[in-house]
């Protein structure tokens, strides 16, 4: 069985999302599609609008064969880690391609970028930290520094401006760095770009602009066009048992409270709190009522929205710096839904598979996962719901 990964949110499943699916099974002549998906928090630093298991569900009623939860520890990373933690599982699962949705739509710009970055490694990184300590932030740094060593030449190089495209970097850097047996390919994306709101007479808009859209109307309906049937079907599930689409604004006062009660000393032992900023979070939460009002107080040219979105899920979550470093590599396959072309691929390759394998929480103590089990808690608590330990009593999803 040629089996063809994909690493992904799905936040929520949409339109774009099905062609991404669909375009790598083509392209790759694939059997299988596995998907390592992000849990309850993500790479931007914010609650996912649905619980992982409902993500599970669009995903597998969409095409994808085999669901994977890619671990907190690299679901709320930056860029690099986030892929090398979606890389290796793939690795791990023996997949024979990595397909990527990107703004480049072509493989070459990104392999011909690795090349130039990894032999003039030693330039890029003085490049980097003389632009930080000029005062751009750190992606400003990243990419300006890349533009100083594109030579003049007919070569093409990735547009690393673009969000898809780093994140595809990062893959190509992480399959080789490791080793990896899998084979890079990517789609170009379509329509809609990464943050841009939905817009009337297409099919595809983002998934920031459909969450957006949802928010501001509280409604789904419409946003109807931009989702498959089955995506549809499952957040107006969501919507009628009367569970709120997630978001800081619903967890603000428990983040809040969990600043408050914390001296500076403690907040700096949280993942990716730096340079003085616990100061700055102390008293801003002490002064701001909202998510939104506090965010705009702390944001900074220095420190993105983003980034600080990624601390303060690590504060919330009790993610700290030590566990952040012990935690370097994934440690196991977390199953989280498969129909039956997964299950028999699953049969097949169990045995050989580089990884453990983990269908029941409860049958493991790994750290890794026991992070992944106290963030779900935590965002069940913050959508107000007293639904503890849902990771012990939810099983795979079979279809």
């Amino acid at each position: 069985m040629i089996a063809t990964g994909v690493i992904v949110e799905y936040n929520p499943f949409h339109n774009g999302h099905l062609y991404h699916i669909k375009q790598s099974r083509e392209l790759t002549d694939a059997d299988i599609i596995i998907a390592v998906m992000s849990g309850h928090f993500l790479q931007r630093g914010e609650p996912a609008f649905v619980d992982k298991w409902t993500r599970t569900k669009m995903a597998i009623a969409n095409g994808a064969d085999l669901v994977i939860e890619l671990p907190y520890a690299f679901a709320t990373a930056q860029a690099s880690d986030f892929a090398k933690g979606g890389v290796l599982l793939l690795d791990a699962l023996q997949c024979d391609y990595l397909c990527f949705g990107s703004e480049q739509g072509s493989i070459d710009p990104f392999l011909n970028t690795y090349t130039l970055l990894e032999e003039q490694n030693a330039s890029f990184q003085q490049f980097i930290q003389e632009f930080v300590k000029s005062g751009l932030s750190y992606p400003s740094a990243l990419n300006k520094a890349y533009q100083a060593l594109i030579p003049d030449s007919n070569a093409q190089f990735v547009d690393l401006s673009q969000p898809n495209n780093i994140l595809g970097y990062h893959y190509i850097e992480a399959a080789r760095k490791f080793q990896t047996a899998l084979k890079p390919t990517t789609i170009l994306r379509k329509q809609a770009g990464y943050h841009d709101p939905v817009q009337e007479g297409t099919t595809i808009a983002s998934a920031t602009g459909i969450r957006q859209a949802i928010h501001e109307q509280q409604a789904i309906e419409h946003v109807s066009g931009f989702l498959p049937s089955a995506s549809f079907d499952l957040l107006n599930e969501w919507s009628q048992g009367n569970q709120p689409f997630a978001s800081w604004t619903y967890f603000w006062p428990y983040l809040r409270f969990t600043l408050l009660r914390l001296t500076p000393g403690e907040l700096k032992e949280y993942a990716e709190v730096t340079e003085g900023i616990e100061f700055l979070l102390l008293e801003a939460a002490k002064e701001c009522t909202d998510f939104t009002s506090f965010m705009k107080k702390v944001k900074s040219k220095r420190y993105t929205w983003t980034r600080i979105q990624r601390m303060l899920t690590h504060i919330f979550t009790n993610f700290t710096w030590s566990q952040l470093k012990s935690m370097d590599t994934p440690r196991y396959i977390r199953i989280l839904g498969m129909n039956q072309n997964g299950q028999k691929y699953l049969s097949e390759r169990k045995k050989s598979m580089s990884l453990p394998l983990i269908s029941r929480a409860a049958s493991s103590k790994e750290p890794m996962l026991l992070q992944d089990i106290k963030a779900t808690d935590l965002y069940m608590l913050g959508l107000g719901k007293n639904k503890m330990g849902l990771d012990y009593r939810i099983p795979p999803i079979r279809i």
